[in-house]
């Protein structure tokens, strides 16, 4: 391959990835303002100067650019998901330390401050796409780890109580998911973000202590 092959090659791949970040950015925008359901790919492809039929190269469908867009928060959902009860779960012993609960926290708060955004077009603006019950479906899964994660922590330690109900269980993922809506709706700013949180953090730990005898 010549010099001048191989510069034009590599100036169709930057070109490529900056038509490619323009319609993510758009699609952003779009998804935000009007929802997955109300907002078209010939709007997208036309906002970004990309042709409807060149749009396809880049994304299968409107489903595919949905995902994408969305795509930062929902790896932060998994790793949070897996750092607290799946493969790297912590010891529930730590559920007693002040670290514990400030690392809960400081997640939480870390969480919302990097994808507030993507996070209210994933809860609020999803519906008609593959992922309008990531909701439910995140929550299904959590129960099923966390009752794993018990089993595991049973035994470990065999004295403590993990006869809690899937309910329960459930109910701890979705009061999640409602304090995090609520948080978004009411805009709420950081510092006072960062206090609700300890409360509601402390007020959690405190019961499955309770429950569970630690």
């Amino acid at each position: 391959m010549c010099r001048t092959e191989a510069l034009f090659i590599i100036k169709m791949q930057v070109l490529k990835k900056d038509i490619h970040g323009r319609i993510l950015a758009v699609a952003k925008r779009r998804f935000k303002q009007k929802g997955y359901s109300k907002t078209s790919m010939r709007e997208i492809a036309e906002s970004s100067s990309v042709g409807v039929g060149n749009i396809y190269n880049y994304f299968a469908s409107k489903d595919e650019l949905f995902r994408e867009v969305v795509r930062p928060v929902l790896c932060a959902l998994e790793a949070m998901l897996q750092e607290h009860h799946g493969i790297r779960g912590e010891d529930i012993m730590m559920m007693r330390s002040e670290k514990y609960l400030k690392s809960c926290i400081d997640e939480y708060v870390s969480l919302i401050d990097k994808h507030r955004s993507l996070m209210e077009i994933l809860l609020f603006r999803a519906q008609g796409s593959s992922l309008e019950r990531f909701r439910e479906n995140y929550t299904d899964r959590s129960t099923e780890l966390v009752k794993a994660w018990f089993a595991s922590m049973q035994r470990k330690h065999p004295e403590i109580n993990t006869a809690v109900s899937d309910f329960i269980i459930h109910l701890h993922t979705v009061w999640m998911f409602t304090m995090f809506e609520e948080l978004l709706m009411h805009s709420v700013p950081r510092q006072e973000m960062e206090a609700i949180l300890h409360d509601y953090i402390l007020f959690e730990i405190q019961g499955w202590r309770a429950i569970i005898k630690i």
